[in-house]
């Protein structure tokens, strides 16, 4: 069974104290920037959150749409180490109605971040290798999910593939309080599941897909740099 037929439609809703303190224990860190959930998991947490494309402290953040789950966030990595990014690139090359959509993906990607704000220092630059080559799934899987299917073709074909994540419960049962309020990272213990697990423990079970917007994302104007 994939999760692409089961994972659910697009959302937009606001960030609240409740997905705040859900993603964050997610990412195992406080969030940052985040503009809107665009899309929850079957199991009811936030699975994609929209993240403003200049953070807080100034600085310019291509990822628009960014995977919290630390399970999906697992599941792209299994793709991305079997190397399936190589092999969807390939693919461009050869089939252009597939580069096509996917630099339409590309545009729609640029549009979407532009109406919330136009920042100079990325302008033009998307994410995830768009449009001439993948160089980060969970980009691509993350797009998909907040825009739904027929988007981004290789997040459609990445979520055909990936187990349901959500099949074992909840990733994070957090308080409505956010869990990074006040204490260290080292030290903060979130629920995930039935397991109790450090935050630090959680922030190096995604740690395989954590990477600097330059790695995931490519080079952008003015040496952007900011952690997925």
């Amino acid at each position: 069974m994939s999760a692409a037929g089961s994972v659910g439609p697009p959302v937009r809703e606001p960030v609240t104290p409740a997905a705040t303190a859900a993603m964050s224990a997610q990412l195992g860190r406080p969030l940052r920037g985040a503009a809107a959930v665009t899309h929850r998991c079957p199991c009811g947490n936030p699975d994609v959150v929209e993240t403003s494309p200049r953070l807080p402290d100034g600085t310019p953040f291509p990822t628009l749409f960014y995977l919290t789950c630390p399970r999906a966030a697992a599941e792209v990595s299994r793709l991305e180490s079997a190397g399936t990014m190589r092999e969807m690139t390939a693919r461009l090359a050869d089939d252009p109605d597939l580069a096509a959509r996917y630099q339409a993906a590309h545009h729609d990607y640029l549009r979407r971040r532009s109406e919330l704000a136009e920042v100079p220092e990325i302008a033009g630059v998307s994410a995830g290798g768009m449009p001439t080559r993948v160089k980060c799934l969970h980009v691509h899987v993350a797009h998909a999910l907040a825009a739904g299917p027929g988007v981004n073709p290789f997040g459609d074909e990445a979520l055909a593939t990936m187990a349901p994540w959500w099949a074992d419960g909840p990733c994070v049962c957090p308080d409505e309080e956010d869990p990074t309020a006040g204490a260290g990272d080292e030290d903060r213990t979130v629920r995930v599941g039935d397991e109790a697990r450090t935050a630090g423990d959680e922030a190096r079970t995604a740690g395989d897909e954590s990477r600097t917007a330059g790695e995931a994302d490519g080079p952008a104007a003015g040496g952007t740099a900011a952690t997925r």
